[in-house]
């Protein structure tokens, strides 16, 4: 079996980042969605469509940020544990 690469990442890990949004958008993001598609008339699927991208756009954004700046001043998802340096 092939070992598993390891890559030691200076400063922010942009790919965790990326990750983590993705995920925490979808956790967070589509329920807050779907909640407020129940206050607007949605008439057609091309509607639907129109309106997940308007709301979802900005969260997905302001979840970005709030990844990236967590990731930078906790040195997130950097791949680093204090145990690498008793190896």
């Amino acid at each position: 079996m092939q070992p598993v690469e390891q890559v030691e990442v200076e400063g922010v890990d942009y790919g965790w980042v990326m990750q983590t949004t993705f995920v925490v958008t979808i956790l967070v993001g589509a329920p807050v969605v779907a909640v407020l598609s129940t206050f607007v008339t949605l008439e057609s699927w091309g509607a639907r469509a129109a309106f997940a991208v308007r709301v979802g756009a900005p969260i997905w954004f302001l979840t970005a940020v709030a990844v990236a700046v967590y990731a930078r001043r906790t040195e997130a998802g950097d791949g680093y544990s204090s145990s690498d340096d008793e190896e």
